[in-house]
């Protein structure tokens, strides 16, 4: 795989809502989750009912399949994605959604029970992963769940060059390693699963984590 480093974090974020248009807002509104992502959905969603959470913000919501699933299954959902048209697709699903970016995150009367984040985060470059990791962990409440997945097991960072979307999109990621230290110094690691992808040489990084009280 191919690729070609950026610049800032801006960049990323300005290149992102660019490729993520109305036209591929469209077409993923359209997709059929694969079973594995709602087989880990619905863990989350399990463990968040035996602890008796409420309240959940989902960020890089995308169209708002998960966000609509959490909140038909009682809780109180807030979601952000940083894709206006993305957005639109949430309101018409009559989801409380909001344009806003990983560090423009803005709730401060609103700390959640539960955060998820299903393949947004590896759009954050290395450099600024740690701020993103304590934004996050300061708008969970102590105590707070953070579903984090990703695909990784391997170091590599950029424009995936094959990518179909235009612009073509930034991605970072990372060791299993990483993942457990990057996480550790903004949260307690609940539970790790690497989840094989046939025929390809990354798996997916199903993380849960929580706040420290």
């Amino acid at each position: 795989m191919s690729v070609t480093v950026m610049d800032t974090y801006q960049q990323v974020i300005e290149t992102l809502r660019q490729s993520y248009n109305r036209e591929k807002a469209e077409q993923r509104n359209q997709m059929v989750k694969e079973p594995w992502k709602v087989t880990e959905r619905q863990h989350f969603l399990d463990l968040l009912h035996q602890e008796g959470k409420n309240t959940l913000l989902e960020i890089g919501a995308g169209t708002g399949v998960d966000s609509l699933f959490f909140q038909e299954q009682g809780l109180q959902v807030v979601c952000t994605d940083l894709s206006p048209d993305m957005v639109d697709l949430c309101h018409e699903k009559d989801l409380d959604a909001h344009v806003m970016d990983f560090l423009g995150l803005n709730f401060p009367e609103k700390p959640f029970d539960a955060i998820y984040a299903l393949n947004c985060l590896l759009h954050v470059p290395t450099a600024e992963l740690p701020a993103v990791l304590q934004k996050l962990r300061d708008l969970l409440r102590p105590g707070g769940l953070f579903f984090l997945g990703v695909y990784g097991g391997f170091e590599e960072e950029g424009i995936h060059k094959d990518d179909q979307h235009q612009p073509p999109r930034f991605f970072s990621h990372h060791t299993d390693d990483f993942m457990r230290q990057a996480t550790a110094p903004y949260f307690d690691l609940v539970s790790f699963k690497a989840i094989p992808m046939q025929g390809q040489y990354w798996h997916f990084q199903s993380m849960i984590l929580r706040t420290r009280a």
